[in-house]
């Protein structure tokens, strides 16, 4: 789901440019290219303005200094160079969703009783944690690390396995956070690449993409079976995407009922959240720009990266 960012061309008179401006994520300003000063043939005449005799006033010659604004309506083309695969991938799969996997979430939200559902949600979400500590040693964060390796050992043991997520209780206060190789490469200044939407995926980046993949290669090759079986992982993956797309139905109606453009919609949202996340690994505060509509991405059943 995603929404065009909207650049307002900036018209600098009067300037000699002699380097390009510094472009700064994907915010970047338009490109203001000075022409080079061009001689007019003597006789160059057009029309569009009428002397006071009635005949065609010369237009007057150009200006070396007069720029040439290249404005940066081309962003959505940088950040989303594969659009028109994106936008049939999203169609594809919100008509999916629509007759089979949103139908078949809510029945299976309507049919398995909540405490049940949250404590597979908190199972799964345990077995994320190993990747969540590694993630903040390499990011330098050895107190975050040393809380994940806490959460992780509460919640194996007193939780029953994760089932209960007994380490954000009293006395303990440890809570969720999310983290993983996406998270790590962002954190050390990769730039997302070009925006992806793809099924089972959903929104994502090459660079998100490409971390999630190892996320979820980690384990299985650490820890072998049966997390390195189909048998576990398929059942395992189906249940967490059941899960998720029931606790974010409301949030899916919204946006399709919305007044904007739902693809448009999420794919802001998503670059948003994603760069806001990073930028809280780093101490920042997002620049997030104001042109984008608002749109709440599926929750993830973890909470985002906390300094």
């Amino acid at each position: 789901m995603t929404i065009p960012a909207f650049a307002l061309p900036l018209l600098l008179t009067g300037m000699q440019a002699t380097t390009a401006p510094t472009i700064v994520g994907d915010e970047a300003p338009p490109i203001v290219v000075p022409t080079l000063p061009l001689t007019p043939p003597a006789s160059a005449t057009t029309t569009g303005t009428t002397a006071p005799n009635g005949q065609a006033a010369p237009t007057p010659p150009a200006s070396g200094n007069d720029p040439i604004v290249v404005t940066a309506g081309d962003r959505s083309k940088r950040v989303d160079p594969l659009e028109s695969v994106n936008v049939e991938a999203f169609d594809a799969v919100q008509s999916v969703d629509k007759a089979i996997t949103g139908p078949v979430a809510m029945e299976y939200k309507k049919s398995v009783p909540g405490p049940l559902r949250s404590g597979l949600r908190n199972f799964l979400s345990n077995l994320q944690e190993p990747i969540v500590f590694l993630n903040y040693l390499l990011q330098l964060k050895p107190g975050k690390a040393a809380e994940t390796v806490g959460r992780f050992g509460i919640n194996s043991s007193l939780g029953l396995f994760g089932l209960f997520d007994t380490a954000k209780k009293k006395p303990f206060h440890l809570p969720r956070r999310r983290n993983g190789f996406g998270y790590t490469l962002g954190y050390y200044g990769v730039k997302p690449g070009p925006y992806l939407y793809l099924p089972l995926v959903g929104p994502t980046t090459l660079r998100d993409v490409t971390g999630r993949i190892v996320d979820l290669s980690v384990l299985p090759f650490a820890v072998g079976k049966p997390l390195s079986q189909p048998a576990y992982a398929i059942p395992t993956t189906v249940v967490r995407l059941l899960d998720e797309r029931a606790e974010a139905d409301e949030e899916i109606r919204a946006i399709r009922e919305g007044d904007v453009d739902p693809y448009t919609a999420v794919k802001n949202e998503y670059l948003r959240t994603r760069q806001s996340e990073i930028d809280a690994l780093r101490g920042k505060r997002a620049k997030m720009p104001a042109d984008a509509p608002q749109a709440r991405p599926a929750p993830s059943g973890s909470e985002r990266p906390r300094q």
